[in-house]
């Protein structure tokens, strides 16, 4: 098959799923089928369980499938998560300590994690269609293990793809995040994505 035929029922294929009657999951398939790198900015706010805010904080995320993305926090505190494809890596600027995770035990825990995951998400996450609101259909996702950082997550698709996510904790603390000026496909620099523990930094975890 030429790569021009390929390219043509790929498109096709996105066009039915991304239609005005797609279902969430029949979106999250195609976005994840036709999305092999993406940037985007967003805007993160914390809930707690009464529903009080209790932070917000905003920056910038660039991935590359399988597992491979660089997720940074600049407001109000840097932080940056980096997955190389088989660990990822949280820095904590202010307190100059790295924790270190296997991807696998990883993936419930970030959504940066979720949105570069592949096809095999499903091995990590029971998928169902949540409905439509807001203008957004919107698909759930629950962890299979346990021990996930999350009890359930909640993703919005419209028909360019994820433009938010909300996620619930143990604790019945939700997180939103929403994105705004997502390119898909884009061309990145694989060294964004390569992490180096700073010079007398804390090391936290087993990578």
């Amino acid at each position: 098959m030429s790569g021009a035929l390929r390219g043509l029922l790929a498109a096709l294929a996105l066009a039915a799923a991304f239609g005005a009657r797609a279902s969430s999951l029949e979106r999250f398939h195609a976005y994840v089928a036709t999305t092999h790198s993406a940037s985007a900015d967003f805007t993160q706010k914390v809930y707690d369980r009464n529903g009080t805010l209790v932070q917000q904080s905003s920056g910038h995320f660039v991935f590359v499938r399988p597992g491979r993305f660089r997720w940074v926090y600049a407001k109000p505190y840097p932080q940056l998560i980096v997955g190389d494809g088989t660990r990822v890596w949280i820095y904590d600027q202010d307190l100059n300590q790295v924790t270190v995770r296997r991807m696998a035990k990883a993936l419930g825990s970030t959504p940066a994690a979720l949105l570069a995951g592949d096809a095999g998400v499903e091995q990590a996450f029971v998928l169902s269609d949540a409905g439509d609101k807001d203008g957004l259909e919107w698909l759930q996702a629950k962890p299979r293990d346990t021990e996930a950082g999350f009890d359930s997550i909640r993703i919005g698709l419209d028909a360019a793809g994820i433009v938010a996510m909300e996620l619930v904790d143990h604790f019945g603390q939700r997180t939103e995040l929403r994105f705004t000026d997502l390119q898909r496909n884009v061309r990145v620099d694989a060294s964004v994505f390569h992490f180096v523990p700073p010079k007398g930094a804390d090391v936290l975890g087993s990578g």
